[in-house]
């Protein structure tokens, strides 16, 4: 069973923020940071970059600030007695988070998903129009949403964090190649190149190919030419556009380069590839 009591995300705090309950809570508090920070661990305070988590226990001393700049974060005050969480494998100490993006995302559905009971049935909201201004939402009684998605929503978030812990040394990069990737899945089309791909995350193009394929194990150009390829055959079959138009489409400003590209990575023309899925 899960209870949350108190949750936010994009919450901001000035650059003097401090958050010190001595004793802890009741309950767990996870965060994850998304400005640097200064975390109390093992007796001292330490500064940490952004996009770190930590799950402090129940009763457990809580210390953490801003770290010279106004400070972030997104959290959750929660109960639970599921396994996955009492187990889990680094209780009250930062690591960072190798997709915050993601687990951003899986914050903000726990909220809304926890906002679903009429403001009659929960003291949720201060209002009954959704989320307050500014994104954050708090109650003070546990509230009662749908048990079963809240519950899924966790253990996915925490099932990420573990990966994180126990498989993935994270790198300050990652969030970056991310985002990175996720666009050019989402938007192969664009005119990609490596200067400007390395541009955005300031490395150089040979440190950025190193670290790209090191993480996806595929080049960055290879990415770009595999999702240009994967949306021309969606096209293809789904679509009565002509091969040109499809080209121009996929990313493509030569027809011929395009046909010659997709022959090689399909193994058939454009048009023989449209026909066999017409057929079938």
């Amino acid at each position: 069973m899960n209870h949350i009591y108190f949750a936010g995300y994009d919450a901001q705090h000035p650059d003097d923020f401090i958050f010190d309950i001595p004793e802890g809570y009741d309950c767990y508090l996870l965060l994850i940071t998304t400005t640097p920070a200064r975390f109390w661990v093992d007796g001292r305070m330490e500064e940490y970059p952004p996009h770190c988590a930590i799950l402090y226990p129940p009763r457990h001393k809580i210390w953490y600030g801003a770290s010279g700049q106004p400070y972030g974060n997104d959290w959750i005050r929660f109960g639970s007695d599921e396994p996955f969480i009492r187990r889990f494998p680094q209780p009250a100490r930062p690591f960072l988070v190798s997709d915050p993006a993601y687990c951003h995302s899986l914050f903000q559905l726990l909220i809304w998903e926890s906002s679903r009971l009429p403001q009659a049935q929960s003291p949720y909201f201060p209002n009954a129009c959704g989320l307050p201004e500014g994104g954050t939402a708090c109650a003070d009684s546990p509230i009662e949403p749908n048990d079963l998605i809240i519950s899924q929503l966790l253990r996915i978030l925490f099932f990420k964090l573990q990966s994180d812990v126990l498989h993935h040394a994270a790198s300050p990069h990652d969030h970056d190649l991310l985002t990175l990737r996720r666009q050019i899945v989402n938007a192969p089309q664009l005119p990609w190149n490596v200067s400007e791909m390395a541009d955005r995350l300031h490395v150089s193009p040979g440190h950025l190919h190193l670290l790209y394929k090191q993480k996806f194990g595929i080049s960055c150009m290879d990415d770009v030419i595999d999702s240009r390829i994967r949306k021309a055959k969606d096209l293809l079959a789904f679509s009565d556009h002509s091969i040109a138009e499809i080209s121009y489409q996929s990313g493509y400003q030569n027809v011929e380069h395009f046909c010659r590209q997709f022959r090689k990575i399909v193994g058939q023309t454009p048009g023989r590839f449209r026909k066999e899925q017409t057929k079938s």
